[in-house]
C-alpha cells in the first residue's frame, strides 16, 4: 500500500513536470509570434502614420530615391498572382484528393502519396529554377508567337503574372491535396452507403454527397493555400519580372510583369536606407495583416466543420 502510494506520488510529480514543460513550450511559441508582430509594427507603423496610411497603401508610385512610397501596385500584383494560382491549383488539388481517397487503387495511392509529400519538401528556389527554365520559355514562345500582335513588347519577355501564378499553383498543391484528402476521408461511410442504396452511381455519390459533406475542410485547404501563395518569396521573384506597375485590365494583363509584396521586401531590404527600410517594414505590416485575415477565415471554417 505504501509502495503504491509512493509510486502514484512519483507519477503525479512526473506528470506535473511534463505539463509545465509543455506549457513553457507553448508559451514560447506564442511569445515568439508576439515579439515578431511587435517588432514589425514598431518599425513600420510610425512611418505609415507619418507618411499617411492611405497614401502608402493606395499610392501607385514606388520611388525610394525620391521618398515616394506607394505599394498599391505590389498589392495588386500579389492579389492577382495569388487568385490565378488558386484558380489553377485548387481544382487540380481537389480532384487529386478525390481520386486518392475515393477512386485510386491502393497500389496507385501508395505511389502518389509519397510523391505529394516529397513535392511539399522541394525548396522553393528549385521550383523557381524550373519556372525560369521551362515556364518562362513556354510563355515567351506563346507571347512572341500566336499572341504577339495582341501584346505590348514589354509583355513578351515571359516574366509575367501568369508565370508566377503557375509556379505558386505548383507550390500550393501539396497543401490543398493533403488537407482536402483528410476532410474527404473523414466523411462517414454511412453517407456513401445511403447514397449508393438510393441508386446513385459512384461518381454521383462523390459529386453530390462526399465532396459537399467535406466542403468546410476543402475550403479551409484552399484558404491555407492562399496563405501559402501570398507569403511565397524566392520562387515568385524569379519569374514575375519584379516591375512596379499595375497590369492592364483584360486577359493580356496576365502576361504583364509585376512585383509582389514579399518580392519588394526581399529585393530592396539589403541596400535600403533608414526611411526606405521603415517603408519596407510597413510593407511587412500589410502582408502580416493579409496573413492574419486568411488564417482567421480558416479557423472560422474549421469551427463550422467541427
Amino acid at each position: 500500500m505504501k509502495f503504491q502510494k509512493e509510486r502514484n506520488n512519483k507519477s503525479n510529480i512526473e506528470e506535473g513536470i511534463v505539463k509545465k514543460v509543455l506549457f513553457v513550450m507553448a508559451l514560447t511559441a506564442i511569445t515568439s509570434l508576439g515579439l515578431i508582430a511587435f517588432f514589425i509594427f514598431n518599425e513600420g507603423m510610425p512611418f505609415m502614420i507619418d507618411y499617411g496610411i492611405a497614401d502608402f497603401i493606395f499610392g501607385t508610385e514606388w520611388d525610394p530615391s525620391n521618398q515616394v512610397y506607394g505599394i498599391f501596385p505590389m498589392i495588386v500584383g500579389s492579389v492577382i498572382a495569388t487568385l490565378l494560382a488558386i484558380l489553377i491549383g485548387a481544382p487540380i488539388g481537389i480532384a487529386v484528393a478525390v481520386y486518392l481517397v475515393e477512386i485510386a487503387p491502393p497500389k496507385v495511392a501508395r505511389i502518389i502519396r509519397p510523391a505529394i509529400t516529397l513535392m511539399e519538401g522541394i525548396p522553393s528556389v528549385i521550383i523557381g529554377l524550373f519556372g525560369m527554365v521551362v515556364m518562362l520559355d513556354v510563355i515567351r514562345r506563346l507571347a512572341r508567337g500566336p499572341l504577339s500582335e495582341y501584346l505590348p513588347a514589354g509583355y513578351q519577355t515571359g516574366y509575367s503574372v501568369l508565370a508566377g501564378a503557375i509556379i505558386l499553383a505548383i507550390m500550393i498543391l501539396p497543401t490543398i491535396i493533403s488537407i482536402s484528402a483528410d476532410s474527404i476521408r473523414a466523411v462517414p461511410n454511412e453517407y456513401k452507403e445511403a447514397a449508393l442504396a438510393l441508386g446513385s452511381s459512384k461518381w454521383q455519390t462523390i459529386y453530390k454527397v462526399v465532396v459537399p459533406a467535406a466542403k468546410s475542410g476543402v475550403l479551409a485547404a484552399v484558404i491555407l493555400g492562399v496563405g501559402r501563395a501570398i507569403g511565397e518569396t524566392m520562387a515568385i521573384i524569379m519569374v514575375v519580372g519584379n516591375t512596379v506597375q499595375i497590369p492592364e485590365a483584360g486577359w493580356e494583363g496576365i502576361f504583364a510583369p509585376v512585383r509582389t509584396l514579399t518580392g519588394n521586401i526581399a529585393l530592396e531590404m539589403g541596400y535600403a536606407g533608414p526611411e526606405h527600410r521603415q517603408a519596407l517594414f510597413a510593407t511587412g505590416i500589410i502582408l502580416f495583416i493579409f496573413i492574419i485575415i486568411i488564417n482567421s477565415i480558416t479557423l472560422v471554417l474549421r469551427k463550422k466543420e467541427d
